[in-house]
């Protein structure tokens, strides 16, 4: 498919530039065609980070129902987030750009964590589509309601089997995501996520921006993992013959607490799906066990090859993990 001029323009600026332009642009995406679809779907990945909103969206995997308060503030240049898990421990995560710090009781103390690189609904899109277009082919659907707003269907389906299915309702008005539902090859529901109320902020304070957790227990800062610095030393494995479409965008290496060994993390994606390749050395006397398996949307699988245990985690089919860890070549 010929890119269009908007699809060019989102592709080479920079995000603060797309930012800047998409909060002067009008959000209608009423009449999409065969021409704008990946317009709309571009809008949406801009709009979830360049509006400032607040609402509450249901979230089900599996057998697993939660319901979480959003609020999100642009101020023209940054992005804040708060977000609230209204069911069950009162877990929030305040996000920055890319950084987290999610507050999780445990026992009578508030543990913080932090974390980085993480997308979270409704900002599931890339702003740069190009690996998505490669993988995934885009049409729409129906228009349709969503928490009270008139939306439009694009269905978003794999080019083979290496991945997940998906549709997104897109806010007519706006071209905010609004709900997103994930299936398999049969067409069964992995994941569904969607806003059930929605308002727009013309606010931008911040006095929102803390959490609100129970002040009467004590806050610790969870033993943050230390990374190894890639000093050039060669490793005794090799990454090969990894899936169609998908790519390594990061890679590390830590100490984590309770292994005795260090631990490589290899994050890859196809454009819109995650998933992470950890290798360690294997303990002593740990037996040869595969173990394949898979909760709700996400996929796991772990073995032992050439004394090394290898995980891989991802929302992706189960022959795409088992094709990543088959990847990893050890040298004689």
């Amino acid at each position: 498919m010929k890119r269009s001029g908007l699809a060019r323009f989102f592709a080479s600026s920079s995000p603060a530039l797309v930012l800047g332009v998409i909060l002067c642009m009008s959000f209608n995406v009423q009449a999409a065609t065969d021409e704008n679809e990946w317009d709309v779907l571009q809008k949406a990945a801009v709009a979830a980070r360049a509006l400032s909103y607040q609402g509450i969206f249901i979230c089900q995997t599996g057998q697993q129902v939660k319901s979480v308060q959003i609020t999100h503030l642009f101020d023209g240049k940054n992005e804040f987030a708060r977000n609230v898990l209204l069911d069950g421990s009162p877990r929030e995560v305040l996000s920055q750009g890319g950084d987290l710090v999610i507050y999780n009781p445990k026992n009578e103390k508030i543990v913080i964590e932090k974390r980085r690189g993480q997308n979270m609904f409704p900002a599931v899109l890339p702003v740069n589509l190009d690996a998505v277009k490669e993988n995934y082919s885009l049409r729409s659907g129906a228009l349709e309601r969503v928490a009270g707003r008139q939306s439009q269907v694009l269905i978003l389906e794999p080019k083979d089997g290496l991945r997940y299915s998906y549709r997104f309702w897109i806010d007519t008005e706006y071209g905010l995501l609004l709900k997103s539902v994930m299936f398999n090859s049969r067409d069964e529901i992995m994941e569904s996520i969607a806003f059930n109320q929605l308002a727009l902020l013309s606010s931008v304070e911040l006095d929102w921006f803390k959490p609100k957790i129970d002040h009467n227990k004590n806050y610790e800062m969870e033993d943050e993992q230390v990374v190894i610095a890639d000093n050039g030393t060669p490793v005794d494995w090799v990454i090969k013959d990894l899936p169609a479409g998908y790519r390594k965008i990061d890679q590390m290496t830590r100490m984590v607490n309770g292994k005795p060994y260090p631990v490589t993390h290899i994050i890859f994606s196809d454009g819109l799906a995650s998933v992470s390749l950890f290798i360690e050395p294997a303990l002593k006397g740990h037996k040869s066990k595969i173990l394949l398996r898979s909760v709700g949307n996400t996929s796991f699988y772990t073995s032992v090859n050439k004394g090394h245990l290898v995980t891989v985690v991802g929302e992706a089919p189960e022959a795409t993990i088992v094709q990543i860890a088959n990847a990893v070549v050890f040298r004689k």
